[in-house]
């Protein structure tokens, strides 16, 4: 008999009994199945949340009886007058604010029944997330996986390439996104009940009782896949004023790899962890290891993430595919008919068809250890065999994957004789999965931090995260390890891709440079009252989170490449000092609370030598321009040593989007290779300046820190 895989109290906080146990592909099953259980729920509902959106379509499509989340919960909350309903989301981290409902707190909270509650949580370390996907309804049905009720993760399991159902207010349509999702009863819903409660209680400040369960929420319609089974719920939490580290989701994925002797199918949007990659590593070298079949998006949300995570990713495929010498490897990624690629955002891992986990947790570091995460696994035990329903699954998500019926994907891999033999066979339509080729980073394989700076496992110390971006020559000194040049070209390289960034999302259409300079036009044609205004639209729009280098390079196409580095500057600035101001007087407490004694330290250590701090924070960004503006404001420093340092920091990146704007503009209206040298002439003066003034920063503050000395 084999040794368990889960054990309570080292790779799982518990394993409880479910009488019931279902398992929902995607979003069209789960969110009418949470429609239909909050209609049915008699006291409480509890929900934890990376994100909500209260008009989210929970039921759609003709003679569904559409139905947006809010309005449901105000519905039956005025229909059961013994009804609770408390939502807890993340506090987001400003870089996602377009991204999401704007006021939340105003949807959920304010204009809605006194009995609904929504809460913002922030308590978690600085970087960290609230990445729990958790309904709880009546601690009788828990449900708990990859799927937020929120925008863009609605879809059908036939993820048809224009489906206009998928399509959420505040977005016209998205592309095919898959996900999946577990439901159980029992005594592992009431489980997963107080995990809730204590996210609450820990939020709030606030404890919620437990409910005495009378009715039964189970949807109707929702077929249970697995009947009388131990569910193991696996979390992660980051030590945190006080709290223990809690680190199952990372223990129950080393140990499920290590006792896998046939096959490990991973579905997952990430594949960073580097702990994780060691592993398969070892099992990939062993001549009695298993399979190990990947399936994971074509590519990443954004140019950013792309060029981040995705290097990381690309990494750790790397070594992976040196170390799989008897050719057992696949990383595949799902293909459409006409090539349209799906977003896998599903965190789904089956190992040898004898444990099956579904959880919040991506295979990345953060999530091992940074982020809250709860996975649920199901194993299979002599007392109750459920491999045949796990192996049935398994070849129901490939089939979906490759448009077959999961009978078809069992008799390939019969004759086969494995996994990625079926697979091969299989991937002959217009549904496929297909291999992800080979990244080649190129020089941002070398400019690329590793991932204690991208992709950390621990919460980040302020007083380490500054020596990264400020005392690198320093250490270099010591170490002989210095890359500057490619560090500076790093962060030259992010400013100028912030507008690529925001090109290859919905919003980007909003403020691509080009649009932005159309509507300049007038403002240029009248220089005397067209560059004040524009000076103030550029600021009030950095204040929005608008991206700074779009801004700048739109100033550039409208007003040329002085008079628009000068503006953006100028509005740059200026804005600067709006959100200095907003982060000293609204959120100065929340964020002083949020880094604790570390940020007190850290900004001390800021206003000593604010001027070049900030400047370095220019030059080399760690976070999103309007990011740090409310930071500075809730730190030490002085308003006039930011503003200085931020004009000294910006002007180069400045003067280069600005020159590049103005030149790109006269590339479209008169092509030629004149155009192009002077565009490649003006970017390397702009780093040559910027690799002088990083290093007159660097000297300066190496003269400063020797004056400091006793």
């Amino acid at each position: 008999m084999s040794t368990p895989i889960l054990r309570e109290g080292e790779n799982c906080w518990c394993r409880a009994h479910a009488h019931r146990v279902a398992l929902l592909v995607d979003g069209a099953d789960y969110f009418a199945a949470v429609a239909d259980a909050i209609e049915r729920a008699e006291r409480s509902i509890v929900m934890i949340g990376w994100d909500f959106h209260s008009r989210i379509r929970l039921r759609r499509g003709e003679g569904a009886g559409e139905t947006e989340l809010l309005a449901l919960l105000e519905r039956q909350v005025r229909r059961r007058r013994s009804l609770q309903v408390r939502i807890l989301a993340w506090d987001f981290a400003m870089i996602y604010a377009l991204e999401r409902e704007w006021q939340p707190l105003f949807r959920f909270e304010w204009s809605t029944h006194r009995r609904i509650r929504f809460r913002l949580d922030g308590r978690h370390p600085f970087g960290a997330s609230q990445h729990q996907k958790i309904v709880v309804v009546d601690d009788a049905l828990a449900f708990s996986g990859g799927l937020d009720l929120t925008a863009c993760r609605w879809d059908t399991r036939e993820h048809c390439p224009s489906q206009p159902l998928r399509s959420d207010p505040g977005f016209a349509g998205y592309g095919p996104f898959h996900d999946v999702q577990m439901a159980v009863d029992g005594d592992a819903a009431l489980a997963l009940g107080e995990l809730a409660r204590e996210r609450w209680r820990i939020a709030t400040g606030r404890s919620l009782g437990a409910v005495r369960r009378t009715g039964d929420p189970w949807p109707t319609g929702l077929a249970p896949r697995l009947r009388d089974v131990d569910v193991g719920i696996a979390r992660t939490f980051p030590e945190y004023r006080g709290r223990p580290e809690v680190r199952e989701v990372e223990s129950l994925y080393l140990d499920s790899l290590r006792a896998a002797r046939r096959l490990v199918y991973l579905e997952n949007q990430y594949f960073t962890a580097h702990r994780v990659g060691e592993v398969l590593e070892q099992r990939l070298r062993d001549p009695d290891g298993p399979e190990v079949i990947a399936v994971l998006p074509s590519s990443l949300s954004g140019w950013l993430e792309e060029r981040t995570m995705g290097v990381l990713a690309a990494r750790l495929a790397r070594r992976l595919r040196d170390a799989d010498r008897f050719g057992r490897l696949r990383m595949l990624q799902p293909v459409l008919p006409e090539g349209e690629k799906i977003c896998v955002h599903a965190k789904v891992a089956v190992v040898d068809d004898r444990l099956l986990r579904v959880g919040s947790a991506n295979l990345a570091n953060r999530s091992m250890g940074l982020d809250s995460e709860c996975d649920l696994a199901v194993e299979s035990t002599p007392e109750r065999d459920v491999e045949r329903e796990i192996r049935r699954f398994r070849h129901e998500l490939i089939g979906e994957h490759l448009g077959r019926r999961p009978e078809e994907v069992a008799e390939a891999e019969r004759r086969a004789g494995s996994v990625r033999g079926a697979i091969d066979a299989l991937s002959d339509g217009d549904r496929r999965l297909q291999p992800i080729p080979e990244a080649d980073p190129g020089w941002l394989e070398e400019a690329v931090p590793d991932h204690a700076l991208f992709d950390p496992e621990r919460p980040i110390d302020f007083e380490e995260l500054w020596p990264r971006f400020t005392s690198g020559r320093e250490s270099a000194a010591r170490t002989g390890r210095a890359r500057p040049l490619l560090y500076l070209a790093l962060g030259v390289a992010l400013a100028v891709g912030g507008v690529a960034a925001w090109q290859l999302t919905p919003l980007g259409e909003w403020v691509e440079p080009e649009r932005l300079s159309r509507a300049a036009v007038d403002l240029a044609a009248a220089p005397l009252l067209g560059v004040p205004i524009a000076v103030a639209l550029v600021a009030i729009a950095t204040s929005l989170m608008v991206p700074v280098t779009a801004l700048i390079a739109a100033s550039g196409m409208a007003f040329g490449a002085i008079w628009g580095a000068a503006i953006g500057l100028a509005g740059a600035v200026l804005g600067a000092a709006i959100g200095y101001l907003a982060g000293r007087s609204l959120w100065r407490d929340a964020v002083r609370r949020l880094a604790g004694r570390r940020l007190d330290r850290i900004s001390r250590h800021f206003a000593a030598r604010g001027v070049l701090a900030s400047a370095a924070l220019r030059l080399v960004p760690i976070a999103p321009f309007g990011v740090v503006n409310l930071v500075a404001g809730a730190s030490h420093i002085r308003a006039r040593d930011f503003l200085l340092g931020t004009a000294i920091g910006m002007a180069p990146g400045a003067l280069l989007l600005a020159v590049l704007g103005d030149r790109a503009l006269a590339a479209l209206r008169d092509p030629g290779w004149g155009s192009a040298i002077a565009a490649l002439a003006v970017l390397g003066v702009a780093l040559a300046a910027g690799k002088w003034l990083g290093g007159g920063l660097a000297g300066a503050d190496a003269r400063l820190q020797v004056k400091r000395t006793p």
